[in-house]
């Protein structure tokens, strides 16, 4: 069967996590992504672990999960482009492709002759899409950019974690490299417009992306709240600046998330809660009045959520349409009915471990589904493949290649 994108060829030069998530996501959709990897060492994630995938035989690899979390479907090839003939094998690659992802420092592919104006010369209708940490303009554009140090720099972390004067307050980061992530969809849109625009001029272009950039446009509401009013939010825990209640409460044994979004649904849980005083008092019968009045309306509620079990809270308040719901940890997770029915894990197909465990992309076709069969790559495993099919070079010229060190 056709899929969405396989049309179209991504060369993959990025490293760590919101690279690799951009081309995972074009092999889902079906583009052939080829990976480009140091030899000998290849992606740093390989090595980030434990844990470590185990072989067929059971025995651990230096496989990473780190990195099998984000380069399934790809074909790793190894090129050293720091020689000229390295080089030369990326400038044949990309005018091969539709697609360059790239995430080194600004300027670090200018002195291999690898940077857009180089490579656009010999391909016009490359999208070469950069990613760093800061951009390719203004005065923090030379600095490295992690994901950790990205929350940090740009709001996420200020309105993440207790308040600072309740017990463990503080900020915190998020318990995934949410920025990585997000820059990673973010920079898979902006190659899709630019290949959209290219169907009308016949020109590809570059594409710049900042996990700093993407960090505020992603701070949405919290944004706006600031914007508006001109003060800056805080760390709330899991308390909504603009919604209550909405957050985590205990009950008598486990915690609880309740997601009340509008006045309909708190006049529904305060007649499960059997307080529907609470509904009828001017205090709390809006939205706004209870935003405003969180100080006083918290406690109440904490004494009525503890008084009652999980299971009296989960079960009562879905039958009334309030949403509700427990806090799930991963092994929660994938046993979960309602996930085993979505299929979010999958299994691929992997050279050494034979088959293995993968987490579905949410994306959902009712004509072109996403299949999972080709698992992560190991090390240069496509090197031959890509170099003879693409590059038409013969089995001896990629032998000298290699004794070289080059591939």
């Amino acid at each position: 069967m056709s899929k969405p994108l396989d049309h179209l060829r991504v060369l993959d030069m990025s490293r760590i996590l919101a690279g690799p998530w951009c081309g995972q996501t074009f092999a889902d959709l079906g583009a052939e992504v080829i990976k480009v990897e140091r030899p000998g060492t290849g992606d740093d994630t390989r090595g980030w672990g434990p844990p470590f995938m185990a072989d067929k035989g059971g025995h651990e690899t230096d496989e990473a999960a780190y990195f099998l979390s984000a380069n399934r479907g790809k074909k790793s090839v190894t090129v050293d482009i720091t020689k000229t003939k390295g080089q030369n094998i990326i400038r044949k690659l990309a005018a091969e492709c539709d697609i360059l992802i790239e995430n080194y420092k600004v300027g670090g592919l200018k002195k291999y002759g690898l940077d857009y104006d180089s490579l656009s010369r010999i391909n016009p209708r490359l999208v070469y899409c950069s990613i760093t940490g800061f951009g390719q303009t203004g005065p923090y554009s030379p600095r490295a950019g992690y994901d950790f140090l990205i929350q940090a720099m740009g709001g996420l972390m200020s309105v993440t974690g207790e308040a600072e004067s309740r017990p463990g307050g503080g900020p915190q980061k998020i318990g995934v490299a949410l920025s990585d992530i997000l820059t990673g969809l973010y920079t898979t849109i902006g190659a899709l417009s630019a290949l959209a625009m290219r169907e009308k001029t016949g020109r590809g272009q570059h594409v710049d992306m900042a996990l700093l950039d993407v960090t505020i446009a992603s701070m949405a509401n919290q944004a706006m709240n600031y914007l508006i009013a001109g003060k800056a939010p805080t760390m709330m825990g899991n308390a909504h600046p603009n919604i209550v209640p909405y957050e985590a409460y205990k009950a008598a044994d486990h915690y609880i998330i309740l997601a009340v979004g509008n006045d309909a649904q708190f006049r529904r849980f305060c007649e499960v809660a059997g307080r529907i005083d609470l509904a009828d008092d001017t205090q709390y019968a809006t939205n706004r009045g209870r935003v405003e009045n969180r100080e006083v309306l918290g406690p109440i509620l904490n004494e009525i959520i503890e008084a009652k079990t999980r299971s009296f809270w989960l079960e009562e308040l879905e039958k009334v349409g309030v949403p509700c719901g427990p806090i799930n940890n991963l092994e929660q997770i994938f046993d979960d009915p309602h996930v085993q029915a979505r299929g979010a894990r999958q299994e691929v197909i992997h050279p050494v471990a034979g088959t293995l465990p993968t987490v579905a992309n949410p994306i959902r076709f009712s004509e072109t589904p996403i299949e999972y069969t080709i698992g992560p790559p190991t090390l240069g495993q496509h090197t031959d493949e890509i170099l003879q099919s693409l590059l038409s070079l013969s089995e001896k010229q990629i032998e000298d290649l290699r004794k070289q060190g080059i591939v």
